[in-house]
């Protein structure tokens, strides 16, 4: 029997060992996306960095050897357009749902200058913004097809992009303040209009307009909150990173469901089909926490 978690009208069961990977493949997921069709893409750090499953977990497809030194989120557009972001090459990258590159934004290898040096974790020592990129973490989408990346293992700001990958805006700084960041790790933009951001080691999620102008930071208390997925009911489902937990949230942020444990540490993406199931990355307490896989939660219906 699967188990059950959550709570009330967000209560699921648990598929632990729902993506079936070809024999003798190892996949250490990153993060997870989902396309119009419901197929669903991991992005890991393994051989075989996109593999596609279906619904069921059976594998469809994979591609993208040799492409990516250290994967860190995929998302789908609403055309079904794959994004990557590879963080250390410092690189956004479209695709086809093939694997066939359409666009490339930032130069790989390159980092801004930010007072960090060469440090991978340099948002604890960054003394002022650098503009793109110094390790991004993840890209949304606006209405208009504008762009909005993160950036923030060595950097503190989101720069906002065109759909043809013309650098905009940015904005941010170093710190505790609103419109200030310790690692910009997962952005959204909501059916409002507005970017939300989940400012990791700030436990906090802050909310901007699209010219960067701060509107509010939600209440509910996170810990590490690492990315988002809004479902069409513009409810907001998040891993919190640093404490294990997955919470269900409204777009003001009032808490709806959570749950999770020290044992999850070091979840990482999320996304969720149109049949509302919710494909979270997540550690492997089997592996000592130091694996990560898509685990599949289906929603209890009354």
């Amino acid at each position: 029997m699967a188990a059950v978690v959550g709570s009330g009208a967000y209560a699921f069961d648990v598929i632990e060992d729902w993506a079936r990977l070809p024999p003798g493949w190892r996949a250490p997921m990153a993060a997870v996306a989902v396309d119009s069709r419901d197929r669903i893409y991991g992005f890991n750090r393994g051989e075989h960095p996109v593999i596609v499953f279906d619904k069921h977990g059976e594998y469809l497809d994979s591609w993208g050897p040799g492409l990516f030194v250290f994967p860190h989120a995929i998302r789908a557009d609403r055309d079904d357009n794959i994004w990557i972001v590879d963080r250390n090459h410092g690189q956004i990258f479209k695709f086809t749902t093939a694997g066939e590159l359409l666009l490339t934004i930032g130069t790989r290898g390159y980092r801004s200058d930010t007072g960090a040096g060469d440090m991978i974790y340099g948002y604890k020592i960054l003394t002022h913004p650098g503009g793109p990129f110094n390790l991004p973490t993840d890209v949304a989408f606006s209405e208009s097809g504008d762009l909005f990346i993160s950036d923030g293992y060595a950097n503190c700001q989101v720069h906002r992009f065109s759909p043809q990958g013309k650098h905009l805006y940015s904005w941010g700084a170093p710190g505790t303040g609103p419109g200030q960041f310790r690692l910009p790790h997962g952005v959204w933009v909501d059916r409002r209009g507005r970017v939300l951001v989940a400012d990791r080691e700030n436990d906090r999620v802050q909310v901007f307009t699209q010219k960067g102008e701060f509107i509010t930071q939600w209440p509910t208390e996170l810990i590490g909150p690492a990315t988002f997925w809004v479902d069409r009911d513009d409810i907001v489902y998040l891993p919190e990173h640093n404490g294990g937990y997955f919470s269900v949230l409204t777009l003001d942020g009032e808490r709806l469901a959570r749950w999770g444990s020290e044992k999850s540490k070091s979840c990482h993406g999320v996304a969720a089909d149109s049949e509302g199931s919710v494909y979270f990355v997540q550690a492997v307490a089997s592996e000592g926490g130091k694996g990560r896989r898509i685990v599949k939660y289906v929603r209890q219906r009354a």
